[in-house]
């Protein structure tokens, strides 16, 4: 049987958030809150315990997690070009449902799959999530779901479909529900710079993006810029 953890429970909040940051250290996943979703996580950087995230979901290398983590700051250590646009966006809509697609550091020592030298970065606007994120660093996080199912908004479906797979789960009650909002920025650190793009709609609404990016944000399809 998995654990669950209340965290409005203060003891249980102190044991669950204590175990999960053990399970972690050792290469295992946990369930944990966002301000989305439920999400299975993992050490961003084991490469083992990201097999473990991706096979528990039923996925393979080719959908790599995004990475989630605790403040602003960590974006530099982790990408590898920041335009000035996306600093802007994030600095206005993180902590918050928004993920963005950068390229990698190149010297970062992970395996989060098939990612083409980018990585999918977001800080949640859950607190719990961000207090685990800040005693354990960056961790990959996909939605606490078996692939092709419902992302879950509370524990109890999260351990209806993860439990045989995770042992820790994080109760925080009931969550958002919509997935974060995905925006490919490579294009705006290419030579010849092309418009960020929306990958996922989620959460955050792409005339909030636009307020940000305007002309540097793809149109959508079927309209013309």
């Amino acid at each position: 049987m998995p654990d669950v953890y209340d965290l409005s429970s203060p003891q249980r909040l102190l044991v669950g958030m204590r175990e999960a940051r053990a399970a972690l250290g050792l290469g295992d996943v946990i369930v944990m809150p966002t301000d989305t979703v439920y999400g299975i996580a993992a050490n961003a950087f084991n490469a083992e315990a990201v097999t473990k995230l991706l096979e528990a979901k039923g996925r393979d290398r080719t959908s790599p997690p995004p990475v989630l983590v605790a403040d602003n700051a960590t974006i530099d250590a982790l990408a590898s070009e920041v335009p000035d646009e996306i600093r802007e966006l994030v600095a206005r809509y993180w902590p918050g449902p928004l993920t963005v697609i950068l390229p990698a550091q190149p010297s970062l020592q992970w395996d989060l799959g098939e990612t083409h030298g980018t990585v999918a970065l977001r800080i949640p606007d859950n607190e719990y999530a961000r207090e685990l994120l800040r005693e354990t660093g960056p961790l990959a996080v996909s939605s606490a779901n078996r692939h092709g199912e419902p992302a879950p908004n509370n524990a109890a479906d999260a351990v209806e479909q993860l439990g045989e797979k995770v042992r820790i789960f994080l109760d925080a009650g009931t969550v958002g529900g919509a997935a974060s909002t995905i925006v490919d920025a490579t294009g705006l650190t290419a030579a010849e710079r092309f418009p960020a793009r929306i990958v996922r709609a989620g959460a955050l609404s792409r005339d909030a993006i636009a307020e940000v990016l305007g002309e540097l944000l793809e149109p959508e399809q079927g309209t013309s810029s």
